[in-house]
């Protein structure tokens, strides 16, 4: 913990804060953690994150703070807050050396690799030191190699600054060209172009507009159109200085503490992952100890009968640690991992966190947004219905025949679009908006003028598209000075709720029903004149609209959506879609893509949470589709959901269990909807292509992202392509990666204990393997087996059933166990009949004892049987391909099974003498060991093929069957024997309801 003091600050400059004394110099304690600064507040008796003391701030507050702070101010903040920079302290290669030393995995090699030179190991203690110096080297090259960006801002205390001076509270002057943001800030003046798709996974640049002048709080999130995030390009920037040119923006974080330094926070310092076979592969390494333990005990028992020295016995005991506990083995894990990684960006996906990889083979419920994800980015017109007299007009399918008026106006001027290098940029829906009108985009000044026979209209006053408020709204201005006019565009039902009832079409409901059930996407328009006198730029959002009229577009299904729906629906994986559209027309696109089969029903949750006249009220209406007693799915709204979650808990569960469409979700239901699948124990992914999904594809365990961009934050995957096609092929790949790794992991979890085996067998009989034996068999045979072995691509197919996750379960430890208990019965066998031959030479132990023929007989065996294993505990499928399309690995096992077999079978030469291997003259043993070995990998085969084949199921049933640990699969189970619920048109109240009656 640090302590200095700073200089004297006006008490009033924090609204949650420490209390500064009458004293001119204030003691600040802090220490830093992750890159974060936390400060002591006395009033809270804690240490707080150094942001706290720009909580509480409002929109008004920021736009009081325009004109920059004075030098003192800057001072004591910059001490507060510190530098604004994001990056790992860069320590000496000294220091870096100490520390990589320290680590437990570098402590138990430093161990071994002395061991082993006491016990005069030097060719394989000369290899594995190389092998962990350049293994260091590479970490420390990794760590040194980080770079700080910085540049040269404008800021209204000074003419320029470094970025790293900058604090909260500073106001920046954003130039015309633009730049790489260097900090989050509140836009107080002008209009920013940005692409953020490093934060969000969108490619599309985002219009950012002011922050208006308010008393309400400000929150990043709630502002997201007014805020500019650290990190993001700002492409251009207008109309917020005197010259018209660039932009005015308050800084509101820096450091770690913006949105940048906290994702990247999260990948410098990522939360341990909650998957279970992360936690059992420690398990076992804790079970392989105690083994260690086990046999070190024995070993002492035997050599302490011999004429052992305490001190070989000590090295001879502490020997069988290092063979039993593989420090290859978490490397050995994580290349089936790269190996998927590397398919998958061969194929377009990119991938920041590859232990999700692993993750997304257990998925087994996926969530897609609708627009721009199963559906089409950019919309068609399909027509325009204008209300005239309280009704509406015939839908006009082409808008370039409307004569000049306010429908025309309302589609050309209500966007968020601006001109980069005259073109306009923005969302695909209001291109097509603005193109179907024929009217034509120009800049001038600080608005934008839309020109339709020398008719234009000007931009006043923007509110951007919110995706919580649904709606945006803008104010235009005519020629010839005309009274300015506001209008508003967003979802029906929103416009509808800020319009004057008699303003309304009487059948307006009628209408929205017919054209959002057949897929539609329908867009509401409302105006208002405006006063002259009317202050256009403090002029807020408005109320008491009258309805224009609405815009219909059609949004086809991407052709690969139905096609992947129904891969996943095999697969036994549960599709979601998560939209905030509406409910009819996700119902539809539901339809369409087969998320709801044509003979299954839609049933529509109504809740509603309490007034002041009524309780709280949840209601179930069938929709359309068949009769009942065939399968259902429940359509939610927004509204509902929010309900649902606030005041019915307790039916919540259920309606997940069952829920396919959600609507109307905004960004922060979408991520509390993930979070709510993920309590009920699904491995929840989310598929979207924007940022109103970034919430939720973080949240999600496995969050793929629809972008151009190779790779953002947004997201553990990100894919190049524009369609859910790449949702298959992750969970394929997840799935081949999780396979593999249980492979990988038995299979060095075997070659340890056959070593072990080997080992103490050969304690017994005074002798031990040499140096080069060792070195063959850990560095040459099971290194290049186990890397070749991941090779093996995903199969073609999803398997409706999925892989396990558990390593310590029943089939894992049972093949673990029957492998391991025949392996040694073989090499006792051999080592027994070895002793019939020739007798050992019992006055030398260890080593010293080499060559001799029960040496080279196990030798000889137990190099078999890792081949073996290789082989036999390699899965194929239904999760990856069968063995023989993996070419190197096929390769690899002639190659060892020749080599193994020529140094059983064939005259001494070099290379027998180079491993110390004795000379066996009787063919009819040579042949008995390759025999063994045979018999190793028939016997090893078929107990394989049986534990997979379920030989083991009836042990399971002895104890009984036993209900799923999966809450959503106690649920289905319960659900599937109430046949009665949701119960239809009847309405619930929540259960903590009473109703008191008074006589």
């Amino acid at each position: 913990i640090l302590e200095f003091a700073v200089g004297e600050a006006d008490e009033n400059e924090w609204r949650d804060t420490v209390q500064l004394h009458s004293e001119k110099k204030t003691l600040l304690r802090y220490y830093a953690f992750e890159g974060m600064r936390y400060i002591w507040i006395a009033r809270k008796g804690a240490f707080c994150k150094a942001s706290i003391l720009n909580e509480g701030w409002t929109c008004a507050d920021l736009h009081g703070r325009q004109q920059g702070l004075s030098k003192a101010d800057q001072s004591t903040r910059s001490q507060i807050f510190g530098a604004n920079i994001i990056d790992v302290p860069v320590k000496t290669y000294l220091q870096l050396l100490f520390e990589e030393v320290l680590n437990p995995f570098y402590i138990f090699q430093v161990f071994s690799i002395i061991l082993w030179m006491s016990d005069r190991y030097y060719y394989y203690a000369a290899c594995i030191l190389i092998i962990s110096l350049i293994s260091i080297g590479v970490s420390l090259y990794e760590i040194r190699k980080v770079c700080r960006y910085y540049l040269h801002v404008q800021v209204f205390r000074d003419e320029c600054v470094s970025s790293e001076e900058l604090v909260p509270g500073d106001c920046i002057v954003i130039p015309a060209e633009g730049l790489l943001l260097p900090c989050d800030a509140a836009l107080l003046a002008g209009e920013c172009m940005v692409n953020e798709s490093m934060l969000t996974g969108e490619s599309i640049p985002e219009m950012k507009m002011p922050l208006s002048v308010s008393e309400s709080a400000y929150s990043p999130e709630s502002q997201r159109r007014h805020t500019l995030f650290c990190g993001t390009q700002l492409i251009q920037a207008k109309g917020g200085v005197s010259a018209g040119n660039g932009a005015i923006a308050v800084v509101t974080c820096t450091g770690f503490f913006t949105v940048k330094g906290d994702l990247i926070s999260s990948i410098l310092y990522p939360q341990p992952l909650d998957f279970r076979f992360y936690k059992d592969a420690m398990k076992f390494l804790l079970f392989l100890g105690l083994v260690a333990l086990v046999g070190t005990i024995y070993s002492i028992v035997i050599l302490s009968k011999s004429n052992t020295t305490w001190q070989e016995l000590v090295i001879r005991s502490l020997d069988i640690v290092t063979i039993i506990v593989p420090p290859a083995l978490p490397a050995a894990i994580t290349t089936a991992t790269i190996y998927a990684q590397n398919r998958l960006k061969r194929h377009g996906v990119f991938c920041i966190s590859p232990p999700r990889i692993n993750i997304c083979g257990k998925t087994s419920l996926f969530c897609f947004d609708k627009t721009g994800t199963l559906t089409e980015e950019g919309l068609d017109v399909w027509g325009v219905m204008v209300v005239s007299g309280a009704v509406f007009s015939e839908l006009v399918p082409d808008p370039l025949i409307f004569p000049p008026g306010l429908m025309l106006s309302a589609l050309a001027s209500c966007h968020s679009l601006a001109l980069l290098g005259g073109q306009a940029l923005g969302d695909p829906l209001e291109l097509k908006m603005i193109e179907s009108t024929g009217w034509v985009m120009a800049g001038f000044s600080q608005c934008f003028m839309f020109l339709k026979r020398y008719q234009p209209v000007a931009i006043i006053r923007r509110f951007p598209f919110s995706s919580s408020l649904q709606r945006m709204s803008v104010v235009t201005v005519g020629p010839g000075g005309a009274s300015p006019v506001a209008f508003l565009k967003g979802a029906p039902e929103m416009v509808a709720s800020f319009c004057r009832r008699e303003s309304m079409p009487s059948h307006f409901s009628p209408i929205l029903r017919e054209y959002t059930s057949q897929g539609f996407r329908v867009l509401g328009f409302a105006y208002k004149h405006l006063t002259k006198e009317t202050d256009l730029s403090t002029v807020e959002r408005s109320k008491d609209m009258n309805f224009l009229g609405l815009l219909v577009m059609k949004n086809q299904v991407k052709p690969e959506s139905a096609e992947v729906i129904r891969t996943l629906k095999l697969a036994q994986l549960r599709p979601v879609m998560v939209t905030g559209d509406n409910i009819l027309t996700a119902v539809n696109v539901a339809r369409a893509c087969g998320m709801v089969l044509s003979h299954e029903k839609v049933i529509f949750v109504n809740a509603s949470p309490p007034t002041a006249s009524s309780m709280a009220s949840l209601q179930f209406h069938q929709g359309d589709g068949a009769v009942n007693g065939a399968g259902y799915h429940l359509a939610i709204n927004g509204m509902s959901f929010a309900a649902l979650c606030e005041h019915f808990s307790e039916y919540l569960p259920k309606i997940l269990m069952r829920g396919t469409v959600y609507a109307r979700m905004t960004p922060e239901q979408k991520t509390q909807l993930v979070k709510a699948l993920q309590k009920l124990n699904y491995r929840v992914g989310m598929c979207g292509d924007g940022a109103n999904d970034c919430g939720a594809l973080r949240a999600a365990d496995v969050g793929v992202s629809l972008s151009e961009a190779e790779a953002s934050v947004a997201s553990p995957f990100t894919s190049k392509s524009n369609n859910i096609s790449c949702v298959p092929l992750l969970i394929k790949e997840g799935r081949c990666s999780l396979v593999t790794s249980f492979s990988l992991f038995k299979y060095m979890a075997l070659y340890s204990l056959i070593q072990f085996a080997s080992v103490l067998i050969l304690y017994t009989e005074k002798t031990n393997l040499g140096d080069l034996q060792f070195l063959f068999f850990d560095l040459v045979l099971v290194t290049v087996l186990a890397i070749v072995m991941g090779r093996g691509g995903p199969s073609d197919e999803l398997h409706p059933q999925r892989p396990a996750a558990s390593l310590l379960s029943l089939p894992v430890l049972s093949s673990l166990l029957l492998h391991t208990v025949l392996s040694i019965q073989l090499l006792f066998y051999n080592s027994v009949t070895v002793f019939r031959y020739v007798p050992l030479n019992s006055t030398v132990t260890g080593a010293a004892n080499l060559p001799n023929m029960e040496d080279t007989s196990i030798f000889a065996l137990s190099g078999f049987q890792y081949i073996i294993m290789s082989i036999v505990i390699t899965k194929g499928y239904p999760y990856k391909k069968p063995l023989y399309y993996n070419f190197l690995f096929v390769g690899a096992l002639l190659v060892f099974f020749a080599l193994m077999s020529w140094l059983v079978l064939f005259r001494h030469n070099i290379i027998h003498q180079l491993l110390q291997l004795y000379d066996i003259n009787d063919m009819n043993y040579k042949l008995l060991l390759v025999a063994v070995a045979a018999l190793n990998f028939f016997i090893s085969y078929m107990l394989e093929i049986l534990i997979d084949r379920g030989a083991l199921n009836c042990l399971r049933n002895l104890r009984g069957k036993r209900k799923s640990k999966k809450q959503y699969k106690r649920l289905d189970v319960q659900l599937a024997e109430t046949p009665s619920w949701p119960p239809l048109n009847q309405p619930l109240f929540p259960t903590q309801c009473s109703v008191i009656g008074v006589s």
